[in-house]
């Protein structure tokens, strides 16, 4: 009977999955029914081991998804913005030839178009706006412009005027900034950009007065035209210059105070009388 009782359990175990437990290595007897009850927990993927079956491992990410394309670069200038930043770029731009106007300060069709030209020949998107790109390949290429290129064709802020400057009817002229005030009684009525004399023929310095004005003037000396010329020492003169209107300060005068605004000076013309008292100083 005992081993039909053995085989019953046998038997039993082989149909509720259960096993028996023989004794462990203690020789300590374990519960003689093991039943194992199936998961309601899926069992994790498995990866295979080196050299396995690749079909049964986990898929691997789409590597044909197209990534997200690269932000283009910052735009730092574009038409319409104006400042010492903008002069900057027009400076570096002469200097590679693209731009032969200016500095103005002011980013217009010219400045576009010059910067429209540098891209292209470089490789770079013809957009027309300075973007970081741009202006880093730019940088590279050309030199720290000096205040004078800056303000190669005028425009740079006055000096505060000379204390002789502030009574009376005056063509304040100052040196360091490079322009002349037309002042009134200590009111500054108007401001142009100015040129002076070369290394061997300096403008001088000092308070003079106009003694002559001569609209449509021809030097005998240098046989140039003078227009709008306001004499105030010997053959020194404030005049309209043609030469400074196209060059800038690239040139030079042979001693008078050139000025490049026709219009401006033809209206200080209007203005200004003999005797009117000239300043001119650092």
């Amino acid at each position: 009977m005992g081993r039909a009782f053995v085989a019953g359990l046998a038997v039993l175990a082989a149909l509720t999955g259960c096993t028996v437990q023989t004794p462990d290595g203690e020789g300590k007897r374990r519960s003689p029914v093991h039943i194992e009850l199936p998961s309601d927990t899926p069992a994790p993927d498995r990866t295979p081991a080196r050299g396995g079956d690749a079909s049964s491992a986990a898929p691997a990410p789409d590597d044909d998804k197209p990534s997200a394309a690269p932000a283009p670069p910052r735009v730092l200038w574009s038409r319409g913005d104006t400042g010492r930043d903008v002069r900057e770029l027009q400076a570096r731009l002469r200097q590679v030839a693209w731009l032969f106007e200016g500095p103005t300060g002011t980013y217009g069709e010219q400045t576009e178009r010059a910067v429209s030209g540098f891209q292209g020949k470089r490789g770079l998107p013809r957009t027309g706006k300075t973007d970081a790109v741009t202006w880093q390949r730019l940088v590279r290429m050309t030199r720290e412009p000096g205040r004078w290129d800056l303000y190669l064709m005028g425009g740079q802020q006055a000096d505060p005027p000379d204390a002789r400057c502030r009574s009376g009817r005056v063509l304040c002229i100052d040196k360091t900034s490079r322009t002349l005030r037309w002042m009134i009684d200590g009111r500054t009525v108007s401001t142009m950009a100015v040129r002076f004399g070369s290394q061997g023929t300096p403008t001088r310095e000092g308070v003079f007065s106009v003694y002559w004005k001569s609209r449509d003037h021809v030097s005998t000396l240098y046989d140039s035209p003078m227009p709008y010329a306001m004499f105030f020492s010997g053959g020194q003169a404030v005049h309209f210059s043609a030469d400074f209107a196209a060059r800038g300060y690239a040139g030079g005068s042979h001693g008078c105070v050139n000025v490049r605004d026709e219009q401006a000076i033809a209206e200080l013309f209007a203005q200004v009388r003999n005797g009117d008292k000239v300043v001119v100083s650092w």
